[in-house]
């Protein structure tokens, strides 16, 4: 479940991400900066662990956040379907379901008091799906077009929509080589292996085990999803150091299985830090 933000293996490590339209929102006022209560480290001990660990912190520019307001407010997904057990239109539609609802949970941590926090300026960020890729077209058990579909286009061992579409390969936003255009665009992959434990993220997306994320479709958290995309947003997985007092959290793997107060706290902080960025 750890954290890649260099480029390892083409979409397995550097970091890509994705949705829909969000609704902009101005002249929000700055909430209070409240961290947990339990939190006993020194508040800018927390971020100059950030600083200490990212090599290129401040000139990263394919973070959850940049693909986001990059998009002004959505994300898309391409589905990376590395398995061969079949995929029915029904299993698909859940599939997308439960990944707009999961993704939402980090989205929602931005509101407060129907207000986006510190300027964030969403309400909502959808999240669509927009390809699927496959081995073999017969895995996937439907005919409409609802979601493009990429056939036999291997990398890394795993099949994957087109490079043309993807933000990971063009993070220039020129997607003229996208057979969709623009708008078919993928900004992350959910990278679903069949047998795989455990899970990755980064701005190029997510992977974890394909039987995982389909037998927990109706769960309230997909929690290691959820840590990877955490991943994804920037946040640390605090392996190697752990500040005094939050107990068990999320993006500490093994520690938790939803997003606690710390998790959400430090989601803000990146925000906080980043934002000015987005002349916000």
């Amino acid at each position: 479940m750890r954290k890649i933000l260099v480029r390892i293996l083409a979409p397995l490590a550097a970091i890509v991400l994705a949705a829909g339209t969000g609704t902009a929102k101005a002249d929000v006022s700055i909430q209070a900066w409240n961290p947990p209560s339990n939190l006993v480290t020194p508040l800018n001990e927390v971020w100059q662990h950030v600083e200490s660990t990212y090599g290129n912190l401040y000139g990263f520019r394919n973070y959850g956040w940049d693909q986001i307001m990059a998009n002004r407010g959505y994300v898309n997904y391409c589905v990376r379907w590395d398995s061969s057990a079949p995929v029915s239109a029904a299993l698909r539609d859940q599939i997308h379901a439960a990944l707009s609802r999961q993704f939402t949970k980090w989205m929602n941590v931005m509101q407060e008091n129907g207000q986006g926090w510190e300027n964030w300026p969403y309400q909502t960020v959808p999240v669509k799906v927009v390809g699927w890729a496959v081995r073999n077209r017969s895995t996937l058990q439907w005919t409409d077009n609802s979601v493009d579909v990429y056939v036999n286009d291997i990398n890394e061992n795993a099949p994957q929509c087109a490079r043309g579409c993807g933000r990971f390969f063009h993070q220039d936003g020129n997607y003229s080589q996208c057979p969709g255009g623009a708008a078919r665009h993928y900004d992350m992959s959910l990278w679903l292996t069949a047998g795989f434990g455990g899970g990755a993220g980064g701005d190029w997306g997510q992977r974890v085990g394909s039987e995982y994320f389909t037998g927990n479709l109706n769960a309230e958290n997909i929690h290691i999803y959820l840590h990877e995309v955490g991943h994804t947003f920037g946040l640390d997985d605090f392996y190697d150091w752990t500040p005094t007092g939050v107990g068990g959290f999320l993006m500490k793997a093994g520690s938790a299985t939803q997003i606690t107060e710390f998790d959400k706290w430090m989601l803000r902080d990146w925000w906080r830090h980043l934002k000015s960025r987005y002349g916000l």
